[in-house]
């Protein structure tokens, strides 16, 4: 098994293999350096699913520029990378991994990082915050500027901050790419108490784990979700024969075959909307994500 990983043992999971020691380091680069072996690309799926998510919210709500965002298990930012700036998320593996003798220390790292996002961002840019128990990498992402505010709390353990409370009152869009299974509907349903009028979701979730108990808190909030039923979307290679035992374990008990899907070699992800039920009439699920 690579650096880095290690059997999960975790009580929400399945036997997936732990990434615990470089989801909350000083700066990125042992996160992609790690990942990048597994093809680790959920975050290239989300980039184009969210930014056609974020032009159909802005033609709908273009009475309040900018769009408000918030990313749930943000890690360092990098959906609010991918999504805000002109950038891919090989550019971003590029950038971070492997980076031997001689790359600049964390500081001097985030110095050249707010120079080269700054540089990138598009002008349609949302405001993102950032929500992720990883207190060191919602630091170093608002400290470059991909995130507009970021927030490390577990709201799996307590309700939001007064602070977070307030940050979330008007947003319009809530992104996950791989955080439900660690996070749960107590997480959604206590961000939808705070905010104003009910936003969008859009949440990339493993075949692994069952989605019915978020859906129903949000359905509770006043959302119609859907699945897209066209495709599924690759998140990363399986670490080694033990832990694609695992899943197709997990996935056999939910019913799944993973022809066409995990017998790739891949966990796979299905995609979930939500939204008001005028707006989901108003505008279908295959007119907003064709093909």
């Amino acid at each position: 098994m690579a650096a880095g990983v290690s059997n999960s043992t975790a009580s929400a999971d399945w036997g997936k293999a732990d990434f615990e020691s470089i989801y909350n380091c000083p700066d990125p680069r042992g996160y992609f350096t790690t990942l990048q072996p597994f093809e680790y690309q959920i975050p290239h799926h989300g980039q184009a699913v969210f930014r056609a998510v974020t032009e159909a919210l802005r033609r709908r709500r273009s009475d309040r520029p900018p769009l408000n965002v918030i990313d749930l298990c943000c890690s360092y930012g990098v959906n609010a990378a991918l999504l805000n700036h002109r950038l891919t998320l090989g550019d971003l593996y590029r950038r971070y991994a492997r980076r031997g003798p001689g790359s600049p220390a964390t500081p001097r790292l985030a110095e050249e990082d707010r120079a080269f996002f700054a540089g990138r961002r598009r002008p349609e840019a949302a405001r993102v915050i950032g929500l992720d128990a990883a207190e060191h990498a919602v630091a170093y992402a608002q400290s470059v500027g991909l995130l507009d505010r970021g927030f490390s709390e577990n709201l799996e353990l307590a309700d939001p901050s007064p602070h977070l409370r307030a940050a979330l009152a008007d947003i319009d869009l809530i992104t996950v790419t791989g955080g439900v299974g660690y996070i749960s509907e107590r997480t959604f349903a206590r961000l939808l108490d705070c905010v104003s009028t009910p936003p969008w979701v859009a949440a990339f979730v493993l075949r692994t784990v069952s989605y019915e108990p978020v859906s129903a808190a949000l359905t509770r909030a006043g959302l119609v979700t859907e699945k897209l039923t066209t495709r599924t979307f690759r998140q990363r290679r399986f670490t080694d024969g033990e832990e694609r035992r695992a899943a197709f374990a997990a996935l056999a008990a939910r019913g799944l075959s993973t022809v066409g899907k995990e017998a790739d070699g891949f966990y796979h992800a299905d995609l979930y909307v939500s939204r008001p039920a005028a707006d989901a009439a108003a505008l279908p699920l295959a007119e907003l994500l064709p093909g």
